[in-house]
């Protein structure tokens, strides 16, 4: 995609859309009327979605986002047992939703979930999933299965606890309540709370930061990370761990953004980082670090 574009996915009741600009895409999920639910057709964009955000090199940051005033209410209660249900099982334990939570978790781009309005139920499944959650002062959170007796998807309810820790994990899923921006911080869901009036000025330039980073530095410690959770203590998580670590220390000898870094630091002006490496590159080099093979 070049910068302006904009690419639209029409689905029944919803679309989920992705434009540019630079080196920033938006992925916007717009249901309008409803504020912004998740049909089943939605969640199912999303994965080609993400692979489309990942094999473009243009891309240096991701941006997630609803239309109009809110981020989403969440999957469509109406279509739930078909969103849910996962068809090589028949258990209704993720399904589509599971499947669009991963895709958006297996970006390998930064990825930020500006959250205006209401995120509930899924749709803090999707803001999750993002690297860094940035809300509006008017935002609304609340994880609501205890108020229509389902059971929340397993992959929701880890990742949950992962963020914010089992009490609030519990505190959020057994009462359902909704919990304003400041409160939302506070246990831990967003990273940062702007007021409403300057809030899209300030994920753009947060935005623009990420993507003026060296997209090797992040995409390296954005997996580093992601390996350390992942993967646990004990020899597997470490033998993991230093894998990922020998793959990006190996990149980062040859990519050439530590020269432009460090040289610029030097010269006392601004670095242009280059490299935005995809994600097929990537794993065929670690792949080859695992099995002992020489790397490309």
């Amino acid at each position: 995609m070049s910068a302006g574009t904009e690419l639209e996915a029409t689905v029944p009741g919803g679309t989920v859309e992705i434009s540019q600009q630079g080196a920033i895409a938006t992925l916007t999920l717009a249901n309008p009327g409803r504020r912004n639910v998740m049909t089943e057709v939605m969640w199912r964009a999303l994965e080609p979605a993400c692979a489309r955000l990942a094999d473009d090199a243009s891309v240096r940051a991701v941006v997630v986002r609803g239309a109009g005033t809110d981020f989403s209410a969440g999957a469509d209660i109406s279509d739930l047992r078909t969103i849910l249900r996962d068809e090589d099982s028949g258990r209704h334990d993720g399904g589509a939703l599971a499947a669009g939570e991963a895709a958006l978790a297996g970006l390998h781009k930064p990825t930020i979930a500006a959250v205006e309005g209401y995120c509930l139920g899924g749709a803090w499944q999707i803001a999750a999933a993002c690297d860094i959650r940035l809300a509006s002062s008017e935002a609304t959170f609340g994880i609501t299965p205890a108020k229509i007796g389902i059971v929340y998807p397993t992959a929701g309810i880890e990742r949950l606890v992962r963020i914010a820790g089992q009490a609030t994990a519990k505190y959020l899923l057994f009462s359902g309540d909704f919990v304003d921006a400041e409160r939302a911080r506070v246990l831990g869901l967003v990273q940062a709370v702007h007021p409403a009036e300057t809030f899209w000025g300030e994920v753009d330039a947060f935005a623009e930061r990420l993507a003026s980073r060296s997209q090797l530095s992040i995409q390296a410690m954005k997996d580093i990370v992601d390996t350390i959770d992942s993967a646990g203590g004990g020899d597997y998580g470490r033998a993991e761990l230093a894998r990922a670590n020998e793959h990006w220390q190996q990149l980062m000898a040859t990519a050439g953004d530590a020269e432009a870094g460090v040289g610029a630091f030097l010269a006392k002006r601004t670095p242009e980082f280059t490299w935005n490496g995809g994600r097929d590159v990537q794993r065929q080099a670690r792949q080859s670090i695992k099995t002992g093979d020489p790397q490309p």
